[in-house]
């Protein structure tokens, strides 16, 4: 864990991921970046980093990043990657761990990982295998990221058969979330990291749904104080689920609302920009709601409220204008077939009573779960 002496803004929120002797900080603030060096020192086995950046956010933190960790005394070297889901291949990866040994690491170097979901994948996943096992550290610069992806040690890739079938539980020595960062966001970005906060509130807090109801537009406009709420309530709901259930047997599940369709979403859209993962949690959401509804477990209020409130803040909810015309229901079943929580042979679905009250389930019949999928591909 970090010095709880460490030297941290005024307004710092500090959490904690409580996993015995692997438990780590969240820390979120404006400014952390700049503080990088003498925050992470304490933490570091070694004087080497590695930092691995999408090569877009490289652009605007590489250099004050490697800065901040070469003025607190650790030898830094850097390496890009290309922006994008892409990066997330075997092929992508295979180049990133024969440049990273070229680099010739030792098992006391930290990787650092700088950029949002798939640099955070990425690099942790070249962490969790180089050396058989190398500390690292997530310095992520998206919303998705922040309130997600950076939290709670999932690292992975995509196969050609599904999102992240390839991957390895590893979990970091700290998460620094910069608020500061998504000043620097694209705004398509800043509604995709939305969905995943909303999230939060449909599969477990009524209450935080009302308040990103209230709030959510002025949040999406930029303003920092509500940004840094937003963040530090999602990332506690993430670290108590994820320090009861570490990894997936049970309650952790349930971080993967709208995710079994979104996954399906994405396979079949190709993992490209068409279709930002985000987005397709929104859609998948919103698909869990309805297949709820559809048999008989949630209010349709509640279904459609979820719905009105993603679309209000420019999220999608239907896959009209995304999917292709040879997009089917069949297909994207095929896919849901493949995804790495299949038991026995039966996809797992999270499904919901009402906002607030999701559950993890198996007993799901696939002629409802088609029937969903044909009325998100006509919405």
């Amino acid at each position: 864990m970090m010095d709880a002496t460490a030297p941290l803004p005024a307004d710092a929120r500090r959490l904690t991921v409580d996993l015995g002797q692997r438990r780590y900080d969240i820390v979120i603030a404006d400014g952390l970046i700049a503080r990088a060096g003498t925050l992470l020192r304490p933490l570091l086995a070694g004087r080497r980093a590695i930092v691995i950046a999408d090569e877009t956010v490289a652009g605007y933190y590489l250099d004050p990043l490697t800065g901040a960790l070469t003025e607190a005394g650790i030898d830094t070297a850097s390496l890009t990657v290309p922006p994008g889901e892409a990066s997330k291949s075997l092929a992508a990866f295979g180049d990133l761990m024969e440049r990273v040994l070229a680099l010739a690491p030792e098992r006391s170097t930290t990787l650092v990982a700088l950029g949002g979901g798939v640099v955070g994948d990425l690099a942790g996943f070249a962490a969790a295998t180089a050396l058989r096992g190398l500390a690292f550290v997530q310095i992520p610069t998206t919303l998705l990221a922040q309130v997600d992806s950076a939290v709670g040690g999932k690292t992975g890739i995509n196969s050609r058969y599904g999102k992240n079938l390839i991957g390895a539980f590893h979990q970091p020595r700290a998460v620094l979330a910069d608020i500061a960062t998504l000043a620097t966001l694209p705004p398509r970005q800043m509604r995709a990291g939305y969905a995943e906060i909303v999230k939060y509130g449909v599969l477990g807090d009524p209450g935080f749904f009302d308040w990103l109801v209230d709030h959510g537009a002025a949040l999406l406009a930029g303003d920092g104080a509500l940004c840094a709420e937003a963040v530090a309530r999602s990332c506690a709901a993430k670290a108590a689920i994820v320090a009861a259930d570490e990894r997936e047997a049970g309650r952790r599940a349930l971080l993967n609302l709208g995710h079994t369709f979104a996954h399906a979403f994405e396979a079949e859209s190709g993992y490209g920009d068409r279709l930002l993962h985000g987005e397709a949690v929104a859609i998948g959401m919103a698909a869990a709601l309805r297949l709820s509804v559809r048999l008989g477990l949630c209010p349709a209020a509640d279904a459609d409220r979820l719905t009105a409130h993603l679309s209000a803040v420019g999220l999608p909810t239907g896959l009209a204008g995304v999917a292709d015309d040879d997009w089917t229901a069949e297909r994207l079943v095929a896919h849901m077939a493949r995804d790495k929580k299949v038991a026995d042979g039966r996809a797992t679905f999270i499904l919901a009573r009402g906002i607030g009250h999701a559950f993890v389930t198996r007993d799901v019949p696939m002629d409802a779960v088609a029937a969903t999928l044909r009325e998100a591909l006509a919405a």
